[in-house]
Protein backbone atom coordinates (compact mmCIF):
# COMPACT_ATOMS: atom_id res chain seq x y z
CA UNK A 1 0.00 0.00 0.00
CA UNK A 2 2.94 2.40 0.03
CA UNK A 3 2.20 3.89 -3.44
CA UNK A 4 -1.46 4.86 -2.09
CA UNK A 5 -1.85 8.15 -3.18
CA UNK A 6 -3.68 9.94 0.15
CA UNK A 7 -6.08 12.99 -1.52
CA UNK A 8 -7.50 15.65 0.43
CA UNK A 9 -11.21 16.08 1.07
CA UNK A 10 -11.09 19.20 3.07
CA UNK A 11 -11.73 22.73 1.93
CA UNK A 12 -10.37 24.57 5.06
CA UNK A 13 -8.52 27.53 4.08
CA UNK A 14 -9.37 27.56 0.60
CA UNK A 15 -11.62 30.61 -0.57
CA UNK A 16 -14.94 30.27 -1.53
CA UNK A 17 -16.95 32.90 -3.89
CA UNK A 18 -20.74 32.05 -4.44
CA UNK A 19 -22.99 34.16 -6.27
CA UNK A 20 -26.52 34.48 -5.66
CA UNK A 21 -25.90 33.24 -1.74
CA UNK A 22 -28.68 35.78 -0.35
CA UNK A 23 -30.95 32.86 -0.30
CA UNK A 24 -31.97 29.64 -1.53
CA UNK A 25 -29.51 27.52 -2.69
CA UNK A 26 -26.54 29.96 -2.96
CA UNK A 27 -27.46 30.75 0.95
CA UNK A 28 -26.80 26.83 1.89
CA UNK A 29 -23.82 26.65 -0.71
CA UNK A 30 -22.18 29.42 1.11
CA UNK A 31 -23.37 27.85 4.64
CA UNK A 32 -21.91 24.47 3.67
CA UNK A 33 -18.59 25.63 2.66
CA UNK A 34 -18.15 27.91 5.52
CA UNK A 35 -18.73 24.67 7.77
CA UNK A 36 -16.41 22.94 6.02
CA UNK A 37 -13.32 25.88 6.91
CA UNK A 38 -13.87 27.65 3.59
CA UNK A 39 -13.11 31.29 3.81
CA UNK A 40 -16.68 32.26 1.88
CA UNK A 41 -17.32 35.61 -0.28
CA UNK A 42 -21.31 36.21 -0.22
CA UNK A 43 -21.91 37.80 -3.02
CA UNK A 44 -25.88 39.10 -4.00
CA UNK A 45 -27.28 41.54 -6.16
CA UNK A 46 -29.32 42.07 -2.90
CA UNK A 47 -26.97 43.55 -0.75
CA UNK A 48 -28.79 43.33 2.75
CA UNK A 49 -29.60 39.42 2.23
CA UNK A 50 -25.98 38.67 1.85
CA UNK A 51 -25.00 40.86 4.97
CA UNK A 52 -27.39 38.53 7.03
CA UNK A 53 -25.77 35.55 5.42
CA UNK A 54 -23.03 36.50 5.68
CA UNK A 55 -23.39 37.98 9.71
CA UNK A 56 -25.09 34.08 10.23
CA UNK A 57 -22.12 32.37 9.41
CA UNK A 58 -19.79 34.45 11.18
CA UNK A 59 -21.60 34.62 14.58
CA UNK A 60 -21.37 30.60 13.82
CA UNK A 61 -17.86 31.03 14.27
CA UNK A 62 -16.57 29.95 10.70
CA UNK A 63 -15.32 32.93 8.36
CA UNK A 64 -17.09 35.14 5.29
CA UNK A 65 -17.61 38.32 4.39
CA UNK A 66 -20.60 40.15 1.50
CA UNK A 67 -20.29 41.60 -0.77
CA UNK A 68 -23.11 43.54 -3.03
CA UNK A 69 -22.31 41.81 -7.13
CA UNK A 70 -25.15 42.57 -9.70
CA UNK A 71 -24.18 39.78 -12.12
CA UNK A 72 -25.34 42.03 -15.19
CA UNK A 73 -22.66 44.21 -14.50
CA UNK A 74 -19.58 43.75 -15.99
CA UNK A 75 -17.50 46.23 -13.97
CA UNK A 76 -19.50 45.34 -10.86
CA UNK A 77 -18.45 41.44 -11.04
CA UNK A 78 -14.99 42.33 -12.16
CA UNK A 79 -14.10 44.89 -9.59
CA UNK A 80 -16.30 42.50 -6.96
CA UNK A 81 -14.27 38.81 -7.75
CA UNK A 82 -11.12 41.11 -7.44
CA UNK A 83 -12.00 42.47 -4.05
CA UNK A 84 -12.56 38.84 -2.80
CA UNK A 85 -9.13 38.12 -3.94
CA UNK A 86 -7.73 40.90 -2.20
CA UNK A 87 -9.35 40.56 1.06
CA UNK A 88 -9.04 36.64 1.47
CA UNK A 89 -5.27 36.72 -0.08
CA UNK A 90 -6.49 34.40 -3.26
CA UNK A 91 -9.64 32.51 -4.70
CA UNK A 92 -10.03 28.84 -5.10
CA UNK A 93 -13.59 28.04 -5.89
CA UNK A 94 -16.10 29.95 -7.75
CA UNK A 95 -19.97 28.68 -7.69
CA UNK A 96 -22.10 30.33 -9.92
CA UNK A 97 -25.33 29.90 -8.63
CA UNK A 98 -27.40 33.62 -9.44
CA UNK A 99 -30.19 32.89 -10.97
CA UNK A 100 -34.05 33.93 -11.83
CA UNK A 101 -37.30 32.54 -12.95
CA UNK A 102 -38.67 33.74 -16.26
CA UNK A 103 -42.03 32.19 -17.31
CA UNK A 104 -43.35 33.35 -20.82
CA UNK A 105 -44.72 32.39 -24.01
CA UNK A 106 -42.93 32.93 -26.81
CA UNK A 107 -45.54 35.33 -28.69
CA UNK A 108 -45.70 37.18 -25.72
CA UNK A 109 -44.69 41.71 -26.61
CA UNK A 110 -42.31 41.01 -23.91
CA UNK A 111 -40.77 37.66 -24.87
CA UNK A 112 -37.98 39.69 -26.39
CA UNK A 113 -36.94 41.54 -22.80
CA UNK A 114 -37.62 38.55 -21.00
CA UNK A 115 -35.32 36.59 -23.43
CA UNK A 116 -32.33 39.49 -22.68
CA UNK A 117 -32.69 38.99 -19.09
CA UNK A 118 -32.48 35.37 -18.75
CA UNK A 119 -29.59 35.22 -21.20
CA UNK A 120 -27.55 37.85 -18.93
CA UNK A 121 -28.62 37.25 -15.51
CA UNK A 122 -28.49 33.09 -16.33
CA UNK A 123 -25.37 32.66 -19.06
CA UNK A 124 -23.57 35.99 -19.77
CA UNK A 125 -22.60 36.71 -16.20
CA UNK A 126 -21.52 32.74 -15.98
CA UNK A 127 -18.57 33.46 -18.52
CA UNK A 128 -17.90 36.98 -16.70
CA UNK A 129 -17.58 35.80 -13.37
CA UNK A 130 -15.20 32.99 -14.27
CA UNK A 131 -13.09 35.23 -17.12
CA UNK A 132 -12.34 37.80 -14.11
CA UNK A 133 -11.30 35.10 -11.60
CA UNK A 134 -9.33 33.42 -14.05
CA UNK A 135 -5.91 35.05 -13.10
CA UNK A 136 -7.00 34.27 -9.55
CA UNK A 137 -8.20 30.67 -10.08
CA UNK A 138 -4.91 30.03 -12.07
CA UNK A 139 -2.78 30.77 -8.72
CA UNK A 140 -4.35 28.44 -7.16
CA UNK A 141 -3.33 24.79 -5.96
CA UNK A 142 -7.09 23.52 -6.20
CA UNK A 143 -9.01 25.64 -8.40
CA UNK A 144 -12.62 24.87 -9.10
CA UNK A 145 -15.60 26.25 -11.02
CA UNK A 146 -19.03 24.98 -10.68
CA UNK A 147 -21.88 26.17 -12.51
CA UNK A 148 -25.47 25.75 -11.24
CA UNK A 149 -28.22 24.90 -14.48
CA UNK A 150 -30.94 23.25 -14.33
CA UNK A 151 -32.83 20.00 -15.67
CA UNK A 152 -34.68 22.49 -17.66
CA UNK A 153 -31.04 22.38 -19.43
CA UNK A 154 -32.25 18.72 -20.23
CA UNK A 155 -35.83 18.65 -20.67
CA UNK A 156 -37.95 21.46 -21.13
CA UNK A 157 -41.80 22.63 -19.75
CA UNK A 158 -44.10 24.91 -21.47
CA UNK A 159 -43.38 28.64 -20.99
CA UNK A 160 -40.01 28.64 -19.93
CA UNK A 161 -37.81 28.50 -23.36
CA UNK A 162 -35.69 31.84 -22.43
CA UNK A 163 -34.72 30.21 -19.39
CA UNK A 164 -34.18 26.69 -20.91
CA UNK A 165 -31.90 28.19 -23.71
CA UNK A 166 -30.05 30.03 -20.68
CA UNK A 167 -29.26 27.05 -18.95
CA UNK A 168 -28.53 24.65 -22.22
CA UNK A 169 -26.12 27.44 -22.58
CA UNK A 170 -24.61 26.85 -19.17
CA UNK A 171 -24.30 22.90 -19.99
CA UNK A 172 -22.42 24.12 -23.37
CA UNK A 173 -20.28 26.48 -21.61
CA UNK A 174 -19.01 24.41 -18.71
CA UNK A 175 -17.96 21.38 -21.42
CA UNK A 176 -16.49 23.98 -23.47
CA UNK A 177 -14.03 24.99 -20.37
CA UNK A 178 -13.93 22.16 -18.85
CA UNK A 179 -12.04 21.37 -21.96
CA UNK A 180 -10.27 24.92 -22.57
CA UNK A 181 -8.87 25.20 -19.44
CA UNK A 182 -7.74 21.75 -18.80
CA UNK A 183 -4.22 22.65 -19.36
CA UNK A 184 -4.39 25.11 -16.15
CA UNK A 185 -5.46 21.64 -13.88
CA UNK A 186 -8.78 23.69 -13.21
CA UNK A 187 -11.93 21.92 -13.41
CA UNK A 188 -15.38 23.14 -14.66
CA UNK A 189 -18.20 21.03 -13.84
CA UNK A 190 -22.10 21.76 -13.81
CA UNK A 191 -25.39 20.97 -11.59
CA UNK A 192 -28.79 20.59 -13.06
CA UNK A 193 -30.94 20.87 -9.92
CA UNK A 194 -34.23 19.42 -10.47
CA UNK A 195 -37.00 20.12 -8.46
CA UNK A 196 -36.07 22.23 -5.02
CA UNK A 197 -37.75 24.06 -2.39
CA UNK A 198 -36.51 27.78 -2.73
CA UNK A 199 -38.13 30.87 -2.71
CA UNK A 200 -38.58 30.25 -6.89
CA UNK A 201 -41.13 27.68 -6.01
CA UNK A 202 -42.71 28.92 -3.54
CA UNK A 203 -45.43 30.40 -5.24
CA UNK A 204 -46.26 26.41 -6.09
CA UNK A 205 -48.72 25.16 -3.28
CA UNK A 206 -47.61 22.27 -0.84
CA UNK A 207 -50.48 20.15 -2.24
CA UNK A 208 -49.19 20.80 -6.38
CA UNK A 209 -45.41 19.92 -5.03
CA UNK A 210 -46.40 16.42 -3.46
CA UNK A 211 -48.71 15.55 -6.74
CA UNK A 212 -46.01 16.55 -9.31
CA UNK A 213 -42.97 15.42 -6.88
CA UNK A 214 -45.10 11.61 -6.63
CA UNK A 215 -45.45 11.67 -10.50
CA UNK A 216 -42.38 13.02 -11.62
CA UNK A 217 -39.52 11.99 -9.42
CA UNK A 218 -37.93 8.53 -8.27
CA UNK A 219 -37.74 9.62 -4.66
CA UNK A 220 -41.42 11.06 -4.91
CA UNK A 221 -40.40 14.34 -3.40
CA UNK A 222 -38.45 17.98 -3.84
CA UNK A 223 -34.88 18.45 -2.67
CA UNK A 224 -33.90 20.90 -0.26
CA UNK A 225 -31.22 23.52 -0.86
CA UNK A 226 -28.57 21.77 1.47
CA UNK A 227 -28.58 18.56 -0.97
CA UNK A 228 -27.52 20.48 -3.73
CA UNK A 229 -24.68 22.26 -2.00
CA UNK A 230 -23.79 19.03 -0.73
CA UNK A 231 -22.97 17.68 -4.20
CA UNK A 232 -21.56 21.03 -4.93
CA UNK A 233 -18.99 20.55 -2.43
CA UNK A 234 -18.00 17.65 -3.80
CA UNK A 235 -17.27 18.78 -6.97
CA UNK A 236 -14.92 21.53 -5.64
CA UNK A 237 -12.68 18.59 -3.05
CA UNK A 238 -8.83 19.17 -3.53
CA UNK A 239 -9.65 15.31 -4.32
CA UNK A 240 -11.86 15.70 -7.46
CA UNK A 241 -9.03 16.49 -9.49
CA UNK A 242 -10.19 14.28 -12.46
CA UNK A 243 -13.63 15.68 -12.48
CA UNK A 244 -14.37 18.25 -15.10
CA UNK A 245 -16.78 18.75 -18.07
CA UNK A 246 -19.24 16.20 -15.70
CA UNK A 247 -23.13 17.57 -16.10
CA UNK A 248 -24.79 16.13 -12.94
CA UNK A 249 -28.26 15.99 -12.20
CA UNK A 250 -29.57 16.77 -8.69
CA UNK A 251 -32.99 16.05 -9.30
CA UNK A 252 -34.73 13.20 -7.13
CA UNK A 253 -34.15 10.66 -9.68
CA UNK A 254 -36.74 13.41 -12.01
CA UNK A 255 -34.24 13.02 -15.49
CA UNK A 256 -33.61 8.88 -14.72
CA UNK A 257 -36.96 8.22 -14.49
CA UNK A 258 -38.41 10.08 -17.63
CA UNK A 259 -35.85 8.95 -19.77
Amino acid sequence: MSDFNQLSRSIRGLTALVTGAGSGMGCATARVFAAEGANVAVTDADANAAEAVAAEIVAGGQCAKAWKLDVTSRDEIKSGVNAVAAHFGGLDIVVNNAGISVRIAIEDQAYDEAWAKAISVLLTAHQRVISAALPHLRKSKSPRIVNIASTEALGATALHSPYSAAKAGVVGLTRSLAVELGRDAITVNCICPGPITTAMTARISDEHKAIYAKRRTALGRYGSPEEVAHMTLSLCLPAASFLTGAIIPVDGGLMARNA
